[in-house]
Formats: C-alpha cells, structure tokens, sequence
C-alpha cells in the first residue's frame, strides 16, 4: 500500500528533523524544502498528498508560496497546513483566505497537527491511526 507523501518546508533544519522523524513514525513519507522556491520545486517534482509550510521562508515567504500553489492546475488541490511562529492574530484569517487548509503556531500540539493532516489528506492515501 501506498503511503501518503508530506511536503515539509521550513528553512529551520531541526524543525524539518523533528517532523519527519514524526511523521514517518506515523506511516507517512516525507520530502522536504528549505526555501519558497525549492518547495515550489518539489511539489512539482513529487506530487505530495499534503504541504506542511513555513510563512518565514528565504526565495518566496510562505504566502508567495501558497499563492504559487493555488495559481496551478495540478498543485491547487494539495491540502496545505501552515505551521509558523508568526503571530495567529494577522496571520490566521490571512492564511485561510490564500487557501490552506489550517493553521498552527509553533510550537504546535503534536495530536492536533497530526488529526488535522490525516483529516487532510486526500481519502485514497492511508492514514494511520494515533495510539491513544
């Protein structure tokens, strides 16, 4: 069975460590991005199920980044979930409207990230359930 694919982009490498480290610890494959055009990139390139993203990124900020997104045919329909230390109060409601799926600040609760993308992603990718 196929499992589901998650785009990280983050310019900070330990956060991109942390999160695969828990994602593939959850059944999910990952690729990963540094910057706002690397992760236009490799989107193109691997088609992920869901895109984790950084609103703080070097070559494009995250919202370049989902405006790039949601300008394509074929990577409108990723999920996005933007994960930043900015402040919620602008940034929610903003990034909501460029088209992610949800927001969370750093540091967020593991158990509600990983809710939220297995909500997410597409039906016909494998989610694995949380031990509980």
């Amino acid at each position: 069975m196929e499992r589901a694919k998650i785009l990280i982009v983050d310019d900070d490498p330990n956060l991109r460590h942390g999160l695969r480290t828990r994602l593939r610890a959850n059944d999910y494959d990952t690729v990963s991005a540094s910057d706002g055009y690397s992760a236009i990139a490799m989107a193109q390139k691997e088609h992920p199920g869901l895109i984790i993203l950084d609103l703080g990124l070097p070559a494009g900020d995250g919202f370049a980044v989902l405006k790039r997104l949601q300008e394509s045919d074929t990577l409108s329909s990723i999920p996005v979930v933007v994960l930043t230390a900015r402040s919620a109060d602008f940034n929610e409601q903003k990034t909501l409207q460029a088209g992610a799926t949800a927001f969370f600040q750093k540091p967020a609760d593991n158990r509600e990230l990983l809710a939220v993308i297995r909500a997410a992603l597409p039906s016909n990718l494998p989610a694995v359930a949380l031990p509980s």
